[in-house]
């Protein structure tokens, strides 16, 4: 009985909470709602050490954060969702602590595809981006697994950055734009003479981060303003929003605030867009 009665208070204060994020969207959705919202998840391993928790609680924290986040954001109708989930110099850390990430992330991969799961709930299609050779074969395998499940949803997009940095991504899409010139240097020099091989748009093309337009928000958690070689090239008319809680402590207000702060410069960064 004691259970039962425990389970509608939760059942009425989620319907509660559904019905006044409703309230709220509807309200933000009168301003331009940002298209891209990029996050850097930082702080799992504090909140483990602040609370007290075995090492790797934290992350499975994270991910609990993590899914409440991508419902508030396709609630406010955000399309693109990008989060720096594992960054190349994270394979620097302990070895074991690397092993046991690994395995929680394919673990998680894999609860992706789960027909009840939140990308199949609100038609979610996903992308790993990132240097993927650098993955076991396991969690390989898992990423591929989920980009095909989801391959026909179509309302919004998640980028998952693993094993990723902005420096190897940009260095990918150069060595790639140059191969592919190479493949037709002679017509190319036929055309343009001594003219460059490749240029800005060459380059994009092949960036990891194609999949998506450059984010108007990037959101990091912990109070730190760095960016941490996440979408060095894609976030110069980003705004950048820096809460002082750990990433298991983010919440629904933080992302109002953080589309208020956007819609409140929305017109001069929409103005130096259109002068660059």
């Amino acid at each position: 009985m004691a259970k039962q009665n425990s389970n509608r208070a939760t059942q009425v204060i989620e319907a509660v909470g559904s019905f006044l994020r409703r309230c709220i969207g509807s309200i933000l959705s009168a301003g331009p709602i940002p298209k891209h919202i990029a996050f850097i998840m930082d702080g799992n391993r504090r909140y483990a050490k602040k609370q007290n928790l075995e090492e790797g609680a934290g992350h499975r924290f994270g991910y609990s954060t993590l899914m409440d986040m991508l419902k508030y954001c396709y609630e406010l109708d955000v399309k693109y969702v990008t989060i720096y989930a594992f960054s190349i110099e994270n394979f620097k850390r302990r070895p074991e602590e690397v092993q046991s990430t690994m395995q929680l992330i394919q673990e998680k991969i894999e609860g992706l595809i789960e027909k009840e799961s939140i990308v199949n709930r609100y038609g979610v299609r996903v992308h790993f981006i990132g240097n993927l050779k650098l993955l076991s074969k396991p969690v390989q395998l898992a990423a591929e697994r989920a980009m095909k499940a989801t391959w026909h949803n179509s309302k919004a997009v998640l980028s998952i950055c693993i094993a990723y940095t902005s420096t190897d991504e940009i260095v990918n899409a150069v060595e790639e734009s140059c191969r592919e010139k190479q493949k037709e240097k002679e017509k190319l020099l036929d055309e343009i003479g001594e003219g460059p091989l490749i240029d800005v748009a060459d380059v994009e093309k092949h960036m990891y981060m194609a999949v998506a337009p450059d984010p108007d928000i990037i959101i990091r958690t912990s109070g730190e303003t760095r960016l941490s070689n996440f979408l060095l090239w894609q976030s110069a008319g980003s705004l950048l929003y820096s809460p002082g809680v750990l990433w298991p402590e983010i919440g629904f207000w933080h992302l109002v605030r953080a589309v208020l702060d956007f819609q409140k410069n929305y017109a001069y960064t929409e103005k130096k867009s259109k002068e660059s």
